[in-house]
């Protein structure tokens, strides 16, 4: 197999969501031709609740040459944008924000380990540690489209397709295939989003390149080195800068168990504010200092916006309960 520039490697190999090692020795014979199959070791990473993430190596997990397997979920492929996905990986890898797609297989792909440990979340309250974050964001935001004309937002096609999804469920029998009698009707769900389209469209909010899924398991931490990276694109794509700050700050809440005491504070708002827009303008050629007026102009986007990651979360949850064989309560 050939690896060019411009065509990823792919090998038509399909691993057992259930039992995905039997197919892991038939997919480094390829990958990684010296690599004996005896020797391969495996970590799993639970973290996931779409996806199966397993680490492989040879010798020791914290040597270089780690490759990351992703599993996806079933069906999720109903609501994430594959190829895309895999355009984006290689786009933020172009530019220094993420880690090397090595392959693609029938149902997933393998991409470079990167060093650090996953954030967790009271170190989101650490100064040191978000302003990395927003940097690393700014970062992220300057990297322009690749084509000349303006990218449009993926917010309002990606709840479109969520509502088609949940309108084809509408009529079956099946119990699992049900949403619960005390969640809002899809009329309901629909006229919601048509407030927050017309509310949030007349925001003068730029487009710009977005993770869209900046949970803390979604950042990378060297503490070492002092760098944060972002991994897993998704639903990385353009979309409202506000949204993907708000998205953010929404997450600081946490997943598992979920308690709105922790969102941040006005006063972390805007220090992390300040941070990305001076990583932003940095990054995009600019030498001004920022002010306090934009800073607040930004913070009241960021909290407009926030209700719209809240609204696209909770379709996803739906579309996840009805869809997915993941052991998890998307639906509480």
């Amino acid at each position: 197999f050939e690896i060019d520039s411009d065509k990823l490697l792919h090998i038509d190999i399909c691993l057992d969501e259930n039992n995905p090692g039997s197919g892991i020795t038939e997919l480094f014979r390829t990958l990684r031709p010296q690599w004996k199959a005896e020797d391969i070791q495996m970590k799993v990473f639970t973290e996931g609740i779409t996806n199966q993430l397993l680490g492989c190596y040879v010798g020791s997990v914290g040597e270089a040459g780690v490759v990351l397997v992703r599993v996806y979920g079933k069906m999720t492929e109903l609501f994430v944008d594959r190829k895309r996905e895999m355009e984006m990986f290689r786009l933020l890898h172009a530019h220094g924000c993420g880690p090397r797609l090595y392959c693609s297989f029938q149902n997933g792909i393998c991409y470079e380990f990167l060093k650090g440990t996953v954030l967790d979340d009271p170190l989101l309250t650490q100064p040191a540690v978000y302003r990395l974050i927003a940097a690393e964001m700014g970062k992220l935001h300057s990297i322009k489209p690749q084509s000349s004309s303006s990218p449009q937002p993926v917010l309002w096609s990606k709840l479109t397709n969520y509502m088609q999804l949940l309108n084809s469920c509408a009529g079956d029998t099946d119990p699992k295939r049900v949403p619960s009698a005390k969640l809002p009707s899809l009329d309901t769900l629909l006229k919601e989003i048509e407030d927050l389209r017309r509310h949030l469209t007349a925001v003068d909010c730029p487009v710009v390149l977005c993770h869209n899924d900046l949970l803390t398991k979604n950042i990378i931490y060297n503490s070492a080195e002092g760098v944060v990276k972002f991994i897993d694109y998704e639903y990385a794509d353009f979309n409202y800068q506000a949204f993907d700050i708000g998205n953010h700050f929404n997450e600081y809440a946490g997943v598992n168990n979920v308690d709105y005491s922790l969102y941040p504070s006005q006063e972390l708002q805007w220090d992390w504010l300040t941070e990305y827009l001076q990583s932003l303008r940095s990054c995009s050629g600019v030498d001004a200092a920022v002010t306090e007026r934009e800073v607040q102009e930004l913070y009241i986007k960021v909290c407009k916006f926030s209700l719209a990651s809240h609204f696209c979360w909770g379709a996803w949850s739906l579309l996840q309960a009805t869809y997915s064989t993941i052991d998890f309560d998307f639906v509480r």
